[in-house]
């Protein structure tokens, strides 16, 4: 994962800084829920959002979850590519198109 251009820049933006003795997993995953809480909060009152403040907030938490993925040694194409694979098994196609049912219960309610 370190090859990838803005895993580099983060690794390094972390390095001059002498960050890295801060991020544990538990700091960054809290880092990581409260940047989503600010995300949340450009949506609080209106469905209407200001582009810019919600790119800023989203760019922290995709941060937060680059350093943690990093810090655990995990590669972040690795990971969401398993987790597609398990949640196309829970969704099937057939079942889940054009549908917000949860898994468990899509073969209990018609489909149309």
């Amino acid at each position: 994962m370190t090859n990838v251009p803005t895993v580099r820049a983060l690794l390094n933006f972390v390095a001059e800084r002498d960050w890295d003795q801060f991020h544990s997993p538990e700091n960054l995953a809290k880092s990581i829920s409260i940047e989503a809480g600010e995300l949340l909060e450009c949506f609080q009152w209106s469905p209407d959002f200001d582009q810019e403040q919600v790119e800023a907030e989203l760019a922290d938490v995709i941060t937060y979850c680059i350093h943690l993925a990093n810090k655990i040694g995990v590669d972040l194409d690795e990971i969401v590519l398993r987790k597609l694979e398990s949640t196309k098994a829970k969704y099937p196609v057939e079942l889940a198109k054009g549908r917000m049912t949860k898994y468990t219960k899509l073969a209990e309610e018609p489909h149309e």
